[in-house]
């Protein structure tokens, strides 16, 4: 019995790597490795409301796109869930410098600039003050690379 129970492990196993190049692609919105939080539980709705970043609460969440976002209050929520893509950070919530590059990076939720009614979010402050040079070309190519960045 403890065999056959190591061959079906390993049989498993072995299948389980056969799909490995088919998980490798990032989810469609970066909420870290070990959560479902998007915008690392940032309010993306008070971005535009108080012009910064404010922490939600899990009393005030909602699921999109496989994702948990948090909210300030019910009422950013309520805004959100009317029109997420809105109030959601571009290339779901990663560096924006990064995906003009073609690659993928954390977005920190404190580093955010909201650019003709989009919120972008950079991976720190090295990578925003390359991304402030030159904003409208870095958005050209992030649009341009985005979805296909996230399967590389």
């Amino acid at each position: 019995m403890t065999r056959g129970l190591a061959v079906v492990l390993i049989a498993i196993g072995a299948a389980g790597s056969a799909v490995t190049p088919a998980a490798a692609k990032e989810p469609a919105v970066y909420t870290g490795f070990f959560s479902s939080v998007a915008v690392g539980g940032y309010d993306p709705v008070a971005y535009f409301t108080k012009g910064q970043p404010v922490e939600g609460g899990k009393e005030f969440s909602t699921r999109w796109m496989d994702a948990e976002w948090r909210f300030a209050s019910a009422e950013n929520r309520d805004l959100f869930i009317k029109s997420p893509e809105k109030y959601a950070p571009q290339y779901g919530g990663y560096c924006a410098w990064a995906v003009a590059q073609g690659k993928t990076a954390s977005g920190d939720p404190k580093l955010w600039k909201v650019v003709d009614g989009k919120l972008y979010l950079n991976y720190d402050q090295e990578i925003q003050q390359r991304w402030e040079k030159d904003i409208p070309g870095h958005i050209a190519s992030a649009d341009h690379n985005w979805p296909s960045v996230l399967g590389k």
